[in-house]
């Protein structure tokens, strides 16, 4: 998908309104406990800087639902993208009004400001028209980099762009380049490998890949559905009774008979926490009084064997409950073979980079880690996003 980018115009003396999403986690100290999302901004806001733009950031934080919510001010978030450029970022009390206004006609070139919380107003998320041109107003030149928010038809993710001159930030761009070949052309042997709860949240993205993908590889509660599709006992585990049906048609879809692999053995226990007694079973074996928690070792052997085989790996979903350490071993063994893999390596976001992290993985393990969550699912589902679909030439 060719892209406006940043490349394409002179920011000097510009006013750029740029589209990040520093929708970080913040504590109850309102300390920021990860600020990943604000480093891969940093390139395109440097660009935009040292060519004299005079660079107006937009965010949301949370959910305020168009109120005004202290805790979610971007204070916080102003004054840690400060350290992090060495220089001062002014924050605004607000995103539109007159103080913000005169305030924007005093920047001088290689200057930055922070607007206050875009859904601090109900115009944002309901791109309305008027909220739109009263952000606008603000700017010669619109620039998304929030590729997490690209699949929402906001204001400042998609209004702004229907009235100024609008390009991609170099983040956008860094995902398109790297999602987009496996929609396209993935080098094969290409492996998928879907985990996580819901076959709702994956039924588009599994269909996607059937006409792609060598294997599709599945765990977490949504191999349980498909478990359950094929009469397997799956006890007190989490599984959607009213999809099995779709289950079943997936199957029914795939190009060869063992394109699809699901676990053969699973890590059951009675209880959920973190002394909870395990025990690893057969998928014909599953006692009716538990749960299935994980993909079990001759599972993992299955699903190492084939990553080791594989030029191209896609993943998103953990495999197992990997809140609770008995139940970490799938995607933590799993991740260990993508990490070690000679493939081109893609992390799908959102819960599958924070269980990795967690699990101890850094993002330079892996060849690419999305920064868009529900945005990637539905970028590799085929959906299009507005938000990139309007910066596209």
């Amino acid at each position: 998908m060719p892209l406006k980018t940043i490349r394409d115009f002179d920011p000097k003396s510009k006013r750029i309104l740029l589209r990040v999403d520093f929708n970080v986690p913040i504590d109850e100290n309102g300390e920021i406990q990860d600020d990943s999302r604000m480093i891969k901004a940093l390139p395109t806001i440097l660009y935009l800087l040292e060519r004299g733009g005079r660079l107006i950031i937009m965010s949301h934080l949370g959910r305020p639902e168009g109120d005004v919510k202290e805790e979610l001010r971007l204070t916080k978030v102003a004054e840690h993208l400060s350290k992090l450029l060495k220089k001062p970022v002014q924050k605004m009390n607000d995103c539109i009004g007159m103080e913000v206004a005169n305030t924007v006609a005093t920047m001088r070139d290689g200057e930055i400001m922070m607007l206050e919380n875009t859904r601090f107003y109900p115009g944002e998320e309901a791109n309305d028209e008027q909220f739109t041109h009263q952000l606008a107003s603000l700017g010669d030149i619109y620039v998304n980099d929030g590729f997490g928010v690209s699949h929402r038809s906001h204001a400042s993710t998609y209004g702004i762009a229907t009235i100024l001159p609008a390009y991609a930030g170099f983040l956008i761009e860094k995902e398109i380049l790297a999602l987009e070949p496996l929609i396209t052309n993935p080098e094969q042997p290409f492996t998928v490998i879907i985990g996580g709860a819901k076959i709702k949240d994956k039924i588009a993205l599994i269909e996607q890949f059937i006409p792609k993908a060598k294997h599709i590889l599945i765990g977490g509660g949504l191999a349980n559905t498909f478990l359950a599709a094929l009469g397997k006992e799956v006890g007190h585990s989490l599984y959607e009774k009213d999809k099995l049906d779709l289950a079943k048609t997936l199957l029914a879809k795939t190009v060869t008979p063992d394109q699809i692999v699901l676990p053969t053995d699973i890590v059951t226990a009675k209880e959920i926490s973190n002394n909870a007694e395990t025990d690893c079973v057969s998928v014909d074996s599953v006692p009716s009084n538990t749960k299935i928690l994980d993909i079990g070792p001759e599972t993992i052997e299955a699903f190492s064997n084939i990553i080791s085989t594989s030029k191209t790996i896609l993943w998103n979903g953990p495999l197992g409950l990997t809140e609770y350490t008995p139940f970490q071993n799938g995607t933590r063994t799993t991740a260990h073979a993508v990490s070690e893999s000679k493939a081109t390596t893609v992390i799908g976001g959102g819960d599958t980079s924070e269980v990795l992290k967690t699990l101890g993985f850094k993002e330079g393990d892996f060849s690419h880690v999305s920064t868009g969550g529900g945005a990637s699912l539905e970028f590799l589902s085929g959906k299009k996003l507005p938000g990139i679909e309007i910066l596209s030439t």
